[in-house]
């Protein structure tokens, strides 16, 4: 099983900018697919992001279409979750996963880190 690292999160203003990264140690990561999820407090878990295990493929919530970028570097064993034109609505834990290949569905993710808190301020 891979483990992961979530790191990068932190208290922004409404518009700025933020990078998350996601180390991966353990098995090979690069076959997996990656996504990023979310979680605000007393909401539901929330997809935002998936890339496929080269690269190329990538799906992304319709909550951040256009405004968050996923990317990944097999050769660091890390995915980043790039979040720009931040909202406080974005305000949450956010998650990343490890899966057999890219998806929405959260269930299909076997791997899970801790979180990282994103804090947006109006």
């Amino acid at each position: 099983q891979v483990q992961l690292v979530e790191s990068g999160g932190g208290l922004v203003q409404a518009g700025g900018s933020l990078r998350l990264s996601c180390a991966a140690s353990g098995r090979t990561f690069s076959s997996d697919g990656m996504g990023w999820f979310r979680q605000a407090p007393g909401k539901e878990r929330e997809f935002v992001a998936a890339i496929s295990w080269s690269g190329f493929g990538t799906i992304y919530g319709d909550s951040v279409k256009g405004r968050f970028t996923i990317s990944r570097d097999n050769a660091k064993n890390t995915v980043y979750l790039q979040m720009n034109s931040l909202k406080p609505e974005d305000t949450a834990v956010y998650y990343c996963a490890a899966a057999p290949q890219k998806t929405y569905y959260a269930p299909a993710y076997i791997s899970w880190g801790q979180g990282t808190q994103v804090t947006v301020s109006s």
